[in-house]
């Protein structure tokens, strides 16, 4: 029998807000441990919760940027349970009436633009984090009461391959919308992974079975791809698939079953008595949605579109935004699109890399690219000149015109002078002049190589290819 794969995501993203969820503690990474925290995120008695409204607003944000609706009602619910890293033994959280429903992503994969309906984008707040050690173990609650969006997919994804393509445009998404950091090494992005299988001819869906906590989008990939592997194997066997939550281990490439899996009623949710429900007013809404900005897979079909450049350069402005940007204002007025891309990713980026240098920190505008690809096109300078103008211009910030008349770097065009160039060059190889008049085309690259070297790179390389041309044949 053949089986299909089903999948849905639920992931966790901290917002990049100044404070906390519910208290003025510092959203920070890396302090000292139990250093950003109070009464109200250590869930002492007596404490009340304050709704940070800059977490409500990124919230929305997020909704509109995944295509959601965003209610005009929605409230707080206290998940109860009990684990050493959640101070107050329940997770202020949103259950029935969400921040944000009904959403969607459409992102690159499987060789084209596939859709994955959101459930939910909803609003909760972060626990503490454990760490184990060789005889103890240590609870550090800086990360409590941090702002959680937790964003729920259907189960509208079939592949691991599908799975970690959406975590990435998922993570682009957030970061262009800059309501999260996203990364992944300070704990930003983790996400449970809900896993069935089924006959291909069967609708209704499997057991469910769970993994929890991951933090590693490729990790992801290779558990779910295990994860199928198992489940096949023991329907195929007989067996029965029980909801369960499993963990990854990624050294052994295994998962293993932690629980069987709790429903909604196990955590005993009810309306937190603290915190009134939040009804978000049309102008609040309008003002949100005009911060919402291009997202990454629109802006690659409109630069691909707009600017005529291949795939790949697009794929590099959409990964590196600010890369982007700079490419766009140099390529204004600019005829040939193509190679201030070409400059702006292969020369500018490298030097950005090489030097240590940010887009912030150069000292020349994004039209002196453009002026320095124009000056190509014309024939002022060649390429070979145009790499040294552009280091000179990396380091002195000086324009490409400046440094072409300061230097007197100007391309040489002058058929008079470059016939001169090529007689010397003629007279001084007869044997590549031979190997070209019998045919051997290489040759002529030989000698055009020469023209340039003695020229210092300033001949017009097109007029010596043809002068060279037709003083050999004649």
């Amino acid at each position: 029998m053949e089986y299909e794969l089903v999948i849905g995501l639920e992931t966790h993203v901290q917002l990049n807000t100044c404070t906390k969820m519910w208290c003025g503690c510092a959203n920070e990474y890396g302090s000292d441990s139990n250093t950003n925290v109070c009464p109200v995120c250590l869930g002492l008695p007596g404490v009340l919760p304050v709704l940070n409204e800059a977490a409500l607003r990124k919230t929305a944000l997020t909704g509109f940027l995944l295509n959601c609706s965003v209610p005009g009602y929605a409230k707080w619910d206290r998940k109860n349970y009990f684990y050493p890293d959640n101070p107050k033994n329940y997770q202020l959280t949103q259950l029935d009436f969400p921040s944000t429903v009904d959403g969607y992503v459409n992102f690159e994969s499987l060789g084209g633009i596939v859709k994955v309906r959101i459930n939910r984008a909803h609003l909760e707040e972060d626990v503490g984090k454990s760490f184990h050690f060789a005889d103890y173990s240590g609870i550090d609650f800086n990360r409590a009461g941090v702002p959680l969006l937790e964003i729920v997919t259907e189960p509208d994804i079939n592949s691991a391959e599908m799975a970690y393509d959406y975590l990435n445009a998922l993570k682009n998404i957030l970061e262009y919308g800059a309501v999260s950091d996203c990364d992944m090494e300070k704990g930003q992005v983790r996400c449970d992974v809900n896993i069935s299988v089924r006959p291909k001819s069967q609708s209704k869906l499997g057991e469910k079975v769970e993994i929890k906590n991951m933090n590693s989008f490729s990790g992801i990939r290779r558990a779910i791809t295990y994860e199928f592997k198992r489940q096949v194997e023991v329907l195929e066997k007989g067996g029965t698939l029980v909801q369960e939550t499993r963990r990854w281990d990624d050294d052994a490439g295994v998962t293993d079953s932690m629980r069987t899996k709790e429903d909604a009623h196990d955590y005993r949710y009810f309306p937190d008595p603290d915190l009134m429900p939040y009804r978000p007013s049309d102008e609040w809404l309008s003002a949100i949605r005009e911060g919402v900005v291009e997202l990454p897979l629109d802006r690659k079909m409109r630069m691909m579109s707009q600017h005529k450049i291949p795939q790949e350069s697009a794929d590099v402005f959409v990964r590196e935004p600010l890369l982007g940007d700079y490419f766009e204002q140099a390529v204004k007025g600019v005829k040939n699109s193509r190679s201030v891309a070409n400059w702006v990713i292969n020369n500018l980026q490298a030097k950005l890399v090489e030097s240590g240098t940010t887009i912030d920190g150069l000292t020349f505008s994004p039209a002196a690219i453009g002026e320095l690809v124009e000056l190509v096109e014309s024939g002022k300078i060649s390429g070979k000149i145009a790499q040294e103008v552009f280091n000179e211009m990396f380091k002195s910030g000086v324009s490409p015109l400046g440094i072409i008349e300061s230097k007197g770097l100007s391309q040489v065009s002058d058929t008079v002078q470059l016939k001169a160039f090529c007689e010397e060059v003629i007279v001084a190889n007869p044997a590549s002049v031979d190997d070209f008049r019998d045919g051997k085309e290489a040759a002529l690259n030989f000698l055009k190589g020469q023209v340039m070297k003695i020229s210092r790179g300033k001949a017009n390389p097109k007029m010596v290819d043809d002068l060279l041309r037709e003083m050999l044949v004649d």
